[in-house]
């Protein structure tokens, strides 16, 4: 039998709250769910309230068969909701503030985990408080020295700073950035010339590994030090753009664990993030022709 690899996603946990009702949300869930189904052996580490929005998110996790081991409760903060609004399938968000992940604790157990995982992914969002941007740290440096640390930007609202972007792309191995993201890094650091040159001088700057540039239907582009892939995107119809970013992200990381070429990597990422758009919600199950 093979060793599955263990897979964290590391932040916010929430309830996405759409005018037809709420949806289990949080890049670290969806992030985490989507490595699971593509093979790994994935947790979300992040927190809930000890109220009935936390025990709702409890029983849909156990429903998505989703690893609640390190999802923690605090009993002071309520449970994490966001407002989603849709504008032709493309989301737009307003943020609670004052919530349960926003105060994810330190704690061995995590610690442990931190320094048996294989890959992590973690954003901006989750470190708009100190409490949970200390555990994010702590993990991230508890870490093997050969495990992937991937950096999901996800820039939401006015919840992120210099200072949170430059010391996560210190701590970082893999970005993954959209079109949208990359104007804003590129003002914070001062990058100019083409959109390749200036993720070029981004990598080069914080000595990544690989970049990962989205750029929605039109398809991304992989960049390491010694290649750039360029995907011009697969045709669909979007229903609903939430969670296609981190459905990306998750099999971006599983194809770079299990080595596979760039190239493929790209083109399965894109099919992958494709299909998450064409389905309502952001945790749809893959059909067996996008699982490795």
């Amino acid at each position: 039998m093979i060793d599955k690899k263990i897979i964290v996603g590391i932040g916010e946990m929430l309830w996405d709250v759409f005018p037809e009702g709420k949806q289990l949300g949080g890049a670290p869930v969806n992030f985490a769910y989507h490595c699971g189904q593509l093979g790994g052996l994935s947790y979300p580490v992040s927190c809930i309230g000890t109220d009935k929005l936390g025990n709702e998110i409890k029983t849909v996790l156990n429903t998505l068969d989703v690893n609640a081991s390190f999802v923690a409760t605090d009993s002071v903060h309520p449970t994490g909701t966001v407002q989603v609004t849709l504008n032709k399938g493309k989301p737009s968000y307003e943020i609670c503030e004052g919530v349960a992940w926003d105060n994810i604790p330190h704690s061995e157990k995590l610690m442990e985990l931190a320094r048996k995982s294989d890959a992590v992914c973690f954003g901006s969002l989750a470190q708009r408080n100190d409490v949970s941007r200390a555990a994010i740290h702590a993990f991230l440096n508890a870490m093997r020295l050969d495990s992937l640390k991937i950096f999901d930007v996800n820039l939401r609202q006015t919840f992120f700073s210099k200072e949170v972007i430059e010391k996560s792309l210190q701590l970082c191995n893999i970005l993954k950035l959209s079109d949208e993201e990359l104007p804003v890094l590129a003002e914070m650091f001062g990058l100019a010339g083409s959109e390749l040159e200036q993720l070029e001088q981004l990598r080069a700057k914080f000595w990544l590994q690989l970049i990962a540039y989205t750029r929605g239907p039109d398809g991304s582009l992989l960049l390491t030090a010694d290649e750039a892939g360029d995907h011009p995107g697969c045709p669909g119809k979007a229903v609903d753009s939430v969670g296609a970013g981190d459905s990306f992200t998750a099999t971006l990381c599983m194809g770079l664990l299990n080595k596979k070429p760039l190239n493929k990597i790209n083109d399965h990422a894109n099919r992958v993030g494709t299909f998450v758009c064409q389905q309502a919600g952001a945790t749809p199950i893959f059909p067996a022709n996008l699982i490795y």
